[in-house]
């Protein structure tokens, strides 16, 4: 037996279990719908890999951002997916896996973009606005440049919103991290890109579950598995072409 099958074999065996994931299916490259509505992305991989090797079934189920964190922490789910950020006060409420991917923030700006080149040049001018998902890391991030309150700051439902309304001039930028700003560049070539100038240091994402949950180990053996023999690289390749990896 080779050493990734040894590997393999000495994962938690999950019986089969059946494992509801909240996800949003509106923040690409790690959940989204393709063109024919089909929910495609990372983190359907990583799950379908990780309940392969774990022996569990994946059950996803479409959830806003705004509410994700608080129905995990209440155990209205078992996990959920959506590129989390890892903050201590969010370990308050809830359980983080080991992180699967280190990440920038950045400002996503029209392809056109000739006003400013860097943070601090978006900062200094005034008239600019910028777009944010609220309860996002990024928000709180656009609320330390800019100040809480700020009339700058607008808010959107989702991270694809306010892509748009940048594309269509309605606000100056949006912070995301670099990975999904990549996902939005590769959609949009001609429309948007990113500006290279990082905004915060670098970041990683985890899975979330409910406080003293029994999938916390496993998963991470499980990730621990797919490090070891590549896969998680190939996952990484294969959706964040292009970003900043330090996987």
């Amino acid at each position: 037996m080779d050493e990734d099958m040894m590997a393999s074999s000495e994962l938690p065996d999950l019986g089969g279990r059946t494992v509801t994931v909240a996800i949003e299916n509106a923040y690409p490259p790690f959940n989204y719908l393709d063109e024919e509505g089909n929910p495609i992305g990372w983190d359907y991989d990583a799950l379908a890999e990780i309940c392969a090797r774990l022996n569990c079934v994946p059950e996803f189920v479409e959830t806003s951002w705004d509410g994700m964190i608080l129905a995990v922490s209440r155990g209205e789910f078992d996990m959920a997916a959506d590129g989390i950020t890892i903050t201590e006060e969010r370990a308050e409420v809830v359980d983080f896996s080991n992180g699967y991917v280190t990440l920038e923030q950045v400002l996503l700006v029209r392809s056109d973009e000739d006003r400013f080149s860097t943070v601090e040049e978006f900062v200094a001018d005034e008239s600019l606005t910028v777009g944010v998902q609220p309860g996002t890391t990024n928000f709180f991030t656009a609320e330390e440049l800019l100040g809480e309150g700020s009339e700058r700051i607008v808010t959107f439902d989702t991270f694809q919103i306010a892509v748009l309304a940048l594309i269509a001039g309605d606000i100056d930028a949006a912070i995301m991290d670099n990975v999904a700003g990549q996902g939005y560049v590769g959609a949009n070539p001609d429309a948007v890109k990113m500006i290279d100038d990082p905004i915060t240091a670098q970041e990683e994402l985890g899975f979330i579950f409910p406080k003293g949950s029994d999938l916390v180990e496993p998963f991470n053996q499980a990730l621990a598995s797919m490090e070891a023999d590549g896969t998680l690289l190939e996952l990484n390749l294969k959706w964040f072409a292009g970003a900043s990896e330090e996987e």
